[in-house]
């Protein structure tokens, strides 16, 4: 039974010892805190799902503020200056059982401008109970003078092997087995969000029948490609045989498969190609993230002579990646790249 409680708020931090990711961070702001260092404000950046929230809480907590002193404020929904003027009037009373009143401001950057010319004059002086903890997915819509009153953390989406283990770890709490190659695609399928990886892991486990997770499970519940169809595209590519890879692009498309999330996929099988071509050392890395049937053909691919998956198809290829969010038509980056390589 998948627990009701969706996993993301579940399996949400407690401790900064709970925290992944963000080692760069959580070290400096504990060492702070054993030195009763305290900022008076912070500013949290970073791409959503990447723990800003969680850990501005844990700092919360770890200074001694009761849940009655924290204050958390969604400027998205609270985002004009009668909003921070009431901020601004709580400020002034102390907090009723803590050493400290906390506010988290999460998506500040949504506040308006005579919000934050209201909320600067309160961040320059603060009363010494009052922390302020800023949160931001857009850090360049802050006007400077707030950022210069805060103490900056830029959190890190983390890394594949990261979110990768970490769906591992949260499988096999809730019950499961997560194969390799299954927790792979969901890793990739997350942009770099540990929320989103949960999310998608949710509805994977939800569907299951069984206490195993395979991949074709996850392509099923995700939408994303089969796995014949990648290597069918990167076989034609490596052969150079345009009418297969173009083909293979038109399957993708009637079968309303998002391109972007397509060509991701076709890049990573070229880098693997490359560094099992390059005898690199990684080949027990690279096949533990795959099945074995996907292993043996990048392997039998890489000793290929005469292939088109090099360097420069992979750089052509990167490109047509960045291109592929502002094309009217979504796979004609994609077609022009493998046209381009193909014909040379």
């Amino acid at each position: 039974m998948v627990s009701d409680i969706a996993l993301y708020r579940k399996y949400r931090p407690k401790g900064f010892e709970d925290v992944l990711g963000q080692d760069h961070i959580i070290k400096v702001i504990e060492n702070s805190i054993k030195l009763k260092r305290i900022s008076h404000a912070y500013l949290f950046t970073g791409a959503r799902g990447t723990g800003k929230t969680s850990v501005a809480r844990i700092l919360a907590r770890e200074i001694g503020c009761e849940s009655e002193d924290l204050y958390e404020i969604d400027a998205a929904s609270n985002r004009g200056i009668d909003d921070i003027r009431e901020i601004k009037e709580s400020v002034s009373a102390s907090p009723f059982k803590s050493p400290y009143k906390v506010y988290i401001v999460d998506e500040v950057h949504m506040l308006t401008k005579d919000a934050f010319n209201a909320l600067l004059k309160t961040l320059e002086e603060p009363p010494a109970y009052v922390v302020f903890i800023l949160a931001t997915t857009e850090v360049e819509k802050l006007p400077e003078t707030v950022v210069s009153r805060c103490q900056v953390f830029n959190f890190k989406k983390p890394s594949h092997s990261v979110l990768r283990e970490m769906i591992i770890n949260v499988g096999k709490k809730e019950g499961f087995v997560i194969e390799p190659a299954s927790a792979d695609l969901i890793s990739l399928l997350s942009e770099g969000s540990f929320r989103d990886a949960q999310g998608t892991l949710q509805k994977v486990l939800s569907y299951s029948k069984d206490k195993k997770i395979i991949l074709e499970e996850v392509e099923l519940v995700t939408g994303a490609p089969k796995s014949e169809l990648i290597n069918s595209f990167v076989e034609a590519l490596s052969d150079g045989n345009l009418e297969v890879g173009l083909q293979t692009i038109s399957k993708v498309v009637e079968q309303n498969i998002d391109v972007k999330t397509f060509l991701k996929l076709i890049l990573q099988r070229m880098r693997f190609v490359m560094l099992l071509r390059l005898k690199a050392g990684l080949d027990a890395d690279i096949e533990k993230e795959l099945r074995k049937e996907d292993f043996d053909f990048l392997k039998n691919l890489s000793v290929k002579k005469e292939s088109k998956v090099n360097s420069q198809a992979l750089l052509e290829f990167l490109g047509a990646y960045d291109q592929i969010g502002s094309s009217y038509v979504p796979q004609l980056p994609l077609e022009l790249a493998l046209i381009k390589i193909c014909k040379k």
